[in-house]
């Protein structure tokens, strides 16, 4: 077994707040320290917010769970300080293959343009993913940034509050109790938060399982996606198999409902059916077994006073795609700029309306995705299945039907259409950077542009003039001033300007367009920044 597992990474260590005779009161505290909760409590921290995360374990994660981490969450990881350590360590991949039985019908290249700092996705263990986290926690520690993560602090309780939530937790050495303003709950699908809440899920459980296992093997299989349809090794059913480091391999094999999911998880009886997918004489190791059910969930909305849900404690989907820690991190991404200017006294609490507008509508996209790809994937009724398997043959020959087949469409960002920060577009540009679309990374000469673009508003301007900042209500905007005559690769041009020869855009800290228009009018980008930080 990976020692990785059995490592604590933040034991439990008594704090002041335990002997403290009145609860202490904390600006953020983030339950749960997976992904999704370390991401959102080090957003925080590198913005100057005091968050302390409580977590009921220790230790990473058991078992890879996630691995498949997209180019928008490398981006995000980038501004975290993890992401080129993600990469270095990850499987880099852009291609992946069909199968139908016992033929390859087409395959697929996820990233055939050029000009991006990170790849399309990497496969890498979660893990490996909280492990980083967790070192860019103790570096900004060791910086002096307000961050603190309790292990073995399991809360148990929680009172809200119209000024703050109030959360009993309990530890090694008894309970104690503890103030936030803010809660941002990252706990899991089972999310004890939303349980003490008395809040739930909406959505579809499909009658299908899949068995997970992490295979350690020596393979010369290549870094690409592989999924069959109806494959002689596991007949009236799919398979995917991925490539991870350390030369650990996830296999998928779908199961079917009326299954004994425990009997289904001994060893005994998952080692014939890989035998039969890799062959007799393969030899490996079993790292991890899980099954997982299909369900496609979210709650009504993600904000509920002063506790905001983020990732699988407020939705759920099919595994397949890459949507769910993609998804997370790109929830806390949304999340935190905002919580920090509602913090600092310069945004209204109603922006923080916006976080559970515009997350609930990328969380439906996510949905509507992964439940389409979960019908395809498991057709529920004889004629379903003929109209796939006719799809699948006919895209072994023919383009047309390749876009119809589905395996899982792959994680993407959301674009926040009819987002009430979004101004009016007054650009004749491209449609990847209308309003509320996140932008692309183009490169800059030896550099790129997502870098400089992080954590701050910027008015980006193209061939356009501008002043170099503009402030309006205490929020201020940096120029960022570009010309297609340095855009050697013309990448700047096809993703920002389009047919037209100039512009301004203003972007948001998260790297979501607010605004643009062909030339800077000092009323309208003022405006745009009110309308951005929800104060019109």
């Amino acid at each position: 077994m990976n020692k990785i597992f059995e490592t604590p990474l933040y034991a439990y260590q008594r704090s002041p707040d335990q002997d403290a005779a009145t609860p202490v009161r904390h600006k953020a505290i983030v339950v749960g320290a997976g992904p999704v909760g370390l991401a959102a409590a080090i957003d925080l921290a590198q913005q100057g917010i005091a968050v302390v995360v409580l977590d009921e374990n220790d230790k990473v994660s058991f078992g890879s769970r996630a691995i498949c981490f997209s180019q928008r969450t490398l981006e995000i990881a980038d501004r975290l300080g993890t992401g080129r350590q993600m990469v270095d360590k990850g499987v880099l991949w852009d291609a992946g293959k069909v199968y139908f039985d016992d033929r390859q019908v087409y395959e697929f290249n996820l990233q055939p343009d050029t000009g991006y700092a990170n790849p399309a996705f990497i496969n890498l263990q979660q893990y490996y993913f909280e492990d980083a986290l967790v070192a860019r926690v103790r570096e900004l520690q060791a910086a002096g940034a307000p961050i603190e993560i309790r292990g073995h602090n399991k809360v148990d309780a929680i009172g809200t509050h119209d000024t703050h939530v109030a959360l009993e937790v309990d530890t090694p050495e008894g309970p104690y109790n503890v103030e936030a303003e803010w809660l941002i709950a990252c706990d899991g699908a089972s999310s004890p938060t939303r349980r003490m809440l008395g809040l739930d899920f909406e959505g579809r459980v499909f009658e299908d399982n899949f068995l997970i296992a992490d295979v350690v093997m020596e393979a010369d299989f290549p870094s690409e996606r592989w999924f069959w349809f109806d494959p002689p090794f596991n007949r009236g059913q799919s398979a995917l198999l991925h490539k991870q480091p350390d030369n650990v391999w996830r296999i998928d094999l779908q199961l079917g409902w009326d299954i004994d999911k425990e009997h289904e998880k001994r060893p005994e009886n998952v080692i014939p059916r890989l035998k039969a997918m890799l062959g007799e004489d393969v030899e490996f190791d079993l790292e991890w077994v899980s099954i997982y059910t299909f369900q496609c969930r979210r709650m009504d909305r993600f904000r509920h006073g002063r506790v905001l849900f983020a990732g699988d404690s407020a939705h759920q989907v099919s595994p397949f795609g890459a949507r769910g820690a993609n998804s997370g991190v790109q929830d806390t991404d949304n999340l935190c700029w905002k919580l920090k200017l509602v913090i600092d006294g310069q945004a209204p609490e109603l922006l923080l309306d916006s976080y559970s507008h515009e997350r609930v509508q990328a969380a439906d996209e996510n949905i509507t995705n992964s439940t389409r790809s979960t019908d395809f994937i498991t057709p529920k009724s004889e004629m379903s299945r003929l109209l796939r398997d006719a799809v699948l043959d006919l895209s072994e020959h023919y383009d047309f039907a390749r876009p119809l087949v589905n395996s899982g469409r792959l994680s993407t960002p959301c674009t926040y259409t009819g987002s009430s920060l979004n101004s009016a577009d007054a650009l004749n540009g491209p449609e990847v950077t209308r309003p509320g679309a996140a932008c692309p990374d183009a490169p800059l000469g030896d550099e790129f542009l997502l870098p400089k673009l992080a954590g701050k508003f910027t008015l980006l301007t193209i061939d356009a003039d501008a002043p170099d900042r503009i402030e309006e209500g205490g929020i201020e905007a940096t120029r960022l001033a570009l010309s297609v005559k340095d855009d050697l690769t013309l990448e700047l041009k096809r993703r920002y300007l389009g047919g037209a020869t100039s512009a301004v855009y203003l972007i948001r800290p998260d790297q979501h367009v607010a605004a643009r228009r062909d030339n800077y009018e000092e009323n309208a980008f003022r405006q745009a920044i009110r309308r951005a930080t929800g104060k019109e």
